[in-house]
């Protein structure tokens, strides 16, 4: 570890003292050895998440949105949007990273290809895939062996996004992903205005807003609880809605909620469950999005720290 990480696990072991204190010994750190595993990774996920952070601060190049160029990355491509007020396509880059994911083997490939529309010389952008949906799916289904590698070029989705297809038509593929967001977001009279009326609904509490566009996001086929969980914190990181996870929505869950049950035992529901990352999150001062990243990840090796990726 670093010197600042040690000094942030010293932090985080105090404070798991603390909540076990006023709430009992958590079952799954008795061992000392997974208790320190469960820290680190909860620095690893702390890093990971604060990149975003870091990311919005740095000069990007222009080639990161560029679907042409090796660069082209989705999510500097929706910071470069977002500062220019491009809201919709800072949105719909978001959303292609999560669709698709960053695989280990191909990064982004998938989300660069269909952007890029395969090197055509236009982009299936926002304005173009929210005014000519049918035209994006023969586009997509025409288009399908290559995009499935027949050109030679690796595509693969992310792990998470692992049962997921390209195809143009059926309920679990990209086509219907890609229709059912642009309903979503059409709705709404465009994603500025789906997020300013989940604030408005909610009063201005961020959590709250989080809540309510997460129940309305099952709108979007294909999208389950990672994916919407995905989209959303993205959307509150880069800035371009103010919302925050309420909870770790245990609900659907498997990681998480397999590492819940391990960490602190045996408990009556799955909303004891979410109501109990939530308190811990709160007792360690970190986000819903890092207890369920660092949950998920330690309960894979409890007790020995691995970095997953992908």
């Amino acid at each position: 570890m670093r010197p600042a990480d040690r000094r942030l696990a010293t932090q985080l072991d105090a404070r798991l003292a603390t909540y076990e204190k006023a709430h009992g010994l958590l079952p799954g750190i008795e061992d000392q050895s997974a208790r320190e595993v469960l820290v680190e990774q909860i620095i690893e996920s702390i890093r990971r998440i604060d990149f975003v952070q870091a990311m919005k601060k740095r000069p990007i190049s222009e080639m990161r949105r560029n679907p042409s160029s090796e660069m082209y990355d989705p999510l500097r491509a929706a910071v470069l949007f977002a500062t220019e007020g491009s809201i919709d396509e800072a949105c719909w880059q978001v959303f292609l990273s999560v669709h698709f994911g960053k695989s280990l083997r191909s990064a982004w490939q998938y989300p660069k290809d269909i952007y890029g529309r395969l090197g055509d010389g236009g982009v299936w952008g926002w304005a173009e895939v929210s005014s000519d949906v049918a035209g994006f799916r023969n586009w997509l289904s025409a288009n399908s062996p290559q995009l499935k590698g027949s050109d030679g070029i690796i595509r693969r989705f992310s792990n998470h996004r692992k049962y997921v297809s390209i195809d143009a038509w059926s309920e679990n593929g990209t086509g219907s992903a890609v229709a059912t967001y642009v309903g979503w977001i059409d709705a709404a009279n465009g994603h500025q205005r789906l997020f300013n009326s989940a604030s408005q609904q909610s009063l201005g509490e961020p959590r709250e807003a989080f809540r309510l566009l997460y129940a309305s996001m099952s709108a979007v086929r294909s999208f389950g609880r990672i994916a919407k969980f995905d989209y959303l914190t993205m959307i509150g990181k880069l800035g371009l809605a103010n919302i925050e996870p309420d909870s770790a929505y245990m609900s659907g869950a498997t990681g998480p909620l397999t590492g819940s049950k391990l960490l602190f035992g045996k408990l009556s529901s799955i909303a004891r469950y979410d109501a109990a990352v939530v308190a811990l999150g709160t007792e360690l001062g970190v986000n819903m999005q890092v207890m369920e990243d660092s949950i998920c990840n330690w309960q894979k090796s409890p007790d020995k720290f691995i970095a997953f990726r992908g």
